[in-house]
C-alpha cells in the first residue's frame, strides 16, 4: 500500500481548446484537485503551463495523420499517435485518469508502462454514437476499439450519471463494482446571473423581448436539427437564439444552414451565432433567456443544463440519458419525452418530438412567473448538489481506494 501523492489527467480538450462538456469537466476538476495535491495534465495542443500544484503539457498533432489515406481517418490516427507520446513520457503520478476515447489508449498504455492504476471517465460512449461514422469513416471502428480496450482494462470507470453506468455495463465487459457514478459539476462563482445586456446587443438580440436559447455544437448528438424543425411552432413573440458552431462534418453544417434558411421564412426572429463564444458572453446569454433548450438525442449528463440553471434560467430538455438526474420536471424546468428507433438515435416520430419541444418552450417562454420559479429552484438545486469541490473530493476518494489496495 502507498499514499496518494499526485495524479495525472489525460484529455483531448483543455483551455484554451475547449469545445464540449468533457473539456469543461477536466478544466474545473484539475483546478479543484490541485488545491489538494499535485496534478499533471497531458492534453492535445500546445499548452505549457506551470502553476503551484498544476503542470499542463500539450501534445501537438501528427502532421502525417491524413497523408495518403482516407481523410476521415485522420482524427483517430492522430489520437492514437498522441496517446503513444503521452504514455511514453516519464510518469511520476500514482494514478492516471483519462477523459474521452481520444486519450483512453494513452491511459491503457501508461498503466502498462508505469504500473499505475487507470481511472477512466465516460463522458459519452462510442457504441451509442453511430453517427460518428459520418465524421470518422471506418476509423470509427478504431475509436471504438480504443475505448473498449481501455474501459475493459481500467481499474475504475467513472460514469457521469446513473444512466451512463447502465450503458457501460450493458455494452462493455467490466465488473459492476468497478463502475462508479460521479456527476459533473459547476463553478458557482463563475456561473451566476449577469445583469448586463451588452453581449445581447452585440449579437443582435433584443434585450427587451423574451428568447429561447440553444448553446452547443452542431452535431447529431445535440439534436439541434430537431429544435430548428420546431421553430415554426414556437410562438412568434419569442426570439430564437442559436449559439451553435463547430459542426462535426461539412454535411451537417450544410444541413443546418439550409434548414435555418427554410424556417426563417416562417419565424423571422432567429439569431444564429456561429462561433463558440467566450464563457462570459455565454453566461450573459443564459441569464437573459426566457428558456434554455437542450434537445439532445444522446446526453450522458448534459453539463449545459447545469450552466443554465446556475444562471437562474428555466430549462426545457429531452428526457434522455443523465438529463433527468439534473433537470427536475415541474421544479427546475420541463422534460420532453423522446422515443428512439431501436438500435439508433433517430426519433421514432421526429415531427412529434419537434412539436413537443415547441409546446414546452411556449409554455415556459410565455409565462414569466414559471420562468422565475424554475430559475430560482434551478439555482438552488445546482448549489446543493453540483459543486466542483464536492465532486473533486468524491474523485479523490476513488483514487485513494485504488492506491491503498494491498
Amino acid at each position: 500500500m502507498s499514499p496518494l501523492r499526485s495524479v495525472a489527467l489525460f484529455t483531448n480538450e483543455y483551455p484554451p481548446h475547449v469545445y464540449g462538456g468533457a473539456g469543461v469537466h477536466v478544466e474545473y476538476l484539475s483546478r479543484e484537485l490541485a488545491r489538494i495535491l499535485p496534478v499533471e495534465v497531458r492534453c492535445f495542443g500546445e499548452q505549457d503551463l506551470v502553476e503551484p500544484n498544476l503542470r499542463v503539457r500539450g501534445y501537438g498533432p501528427w502532421a502525417d495523420a491524413r497523408l495518403d489515406t482516407d481523410a476521415r481517418f485522420g482524427g483517430a490516427l492522430d489520437a492514437f499517435h498522441r496517446s503513444l507520446a503521452m504514455a511514453r513520457d516519464r510518469l511520476e503520478a500514482d494514478v492516471v485518469h483519462c477523459h474521452t476515447w481520444y486519450t483512453d489508449m494513452a491511459g491503457f498504455l501508461a498503466k502498462k508502462l508505469w504500473d499505475v492504476p487507470l481511472v477512466l471517465t465516460t463522458h459519452s460512449l462510442e457504441p451509442l454514437r453511430p453517427w460518428k461514422v459520418e465524421q470518422l469513416g471506418n476509423a470509427y471502428g478504431l475509436s471504438a476499439w480504443m475505448e473498449r480496450t481501455s474501459i475493459e482494462d481500467a481499474d475504475a470507470v467513472v460514469a457521469v450519471s446513473k444512466e451512463t453506468r447502465i450503458d457501460v455495463l450493458r455494452h462493455f465487459s467490466i465488473a459492476p463494482e468497478k463502475v462508479h457514478v460521479i456527476h459533473n459539476g459547476i463553478d458557482l462563482g463563475e456561473y451566476r446571473p449577469d445583469p448586463g445586456v451588452d453581449v445581447l446587443v452585440k449579437h443582435g438580440v433584443d434585450p427587451d423581448r423574451p428568447y429561447v436559447l440553444f448553446v452547443g455544437r452542431i452535431t447529431r448528438q445535440k439534436g439541434i436539427i430537431h429544435l430548428v424543425n420546431a421553430i415554426p411552432d414556437i410562438d412568434p413573440s419569442l426570439q430564437v437564439v442559436l449559439c451553435a458552431g463547430a459542426p462535426d462534418t461539412k454535411e451537417i453544417g450544410e444541413e443546418m444552414t439550409e434548414r435555418v434558411a427554410e424556417v426563417s421564412a416562417v419565424h423571422g426572429d432567429i439569431t444564429w451565432i456561429r462561433e463558440m463564444l467566450p464563457r462570459p458572453e455565454v453566461i450573459q446569454l443564459y441569464t437573459h433567456a426566457a428558456v434554455f433548450c437542450c434537445p439532445s438525442v444522446y446526453e450522458p449528463f448534459g453539463i449545459i443544463n447545469l450552466e443554465a440553471m446556475a444562471c437562474e434560467t428555466a430549462v426545457v430538455a429531452s428526457a434522455v440519458g443523465g438529463i433527468p438526474e439534473v433537470v427536475v420536471p415541474g421544479v427546475t424546468g420541463l422534460l420532453v419525452d423522446l422515443e428512439l428507433r431501436e438500435g439508433s438515435f433517430d426519433p421514432v416520430d421526429p415531427a412529434r418530438f419537434s412539436a413537443d419541444l415547441a409546446a414546452a418552450i411556449n409554455r415556459v417562454g410565455l409565462d414569466g412567473g414559471l420562468q422565475q420559479r424554475f430559475g430560482r429552484e434551478g439555482r438552488r438545486r445546482v448549489e446543493e448538489h453540483f459543486s466542483w469541490a464536492a465532486i473533486a473530493h468524491q474523485t479523490l476518494a476513488l483514487y485513494r481506494s485504488l492506491v491503498m489496495r494491498p
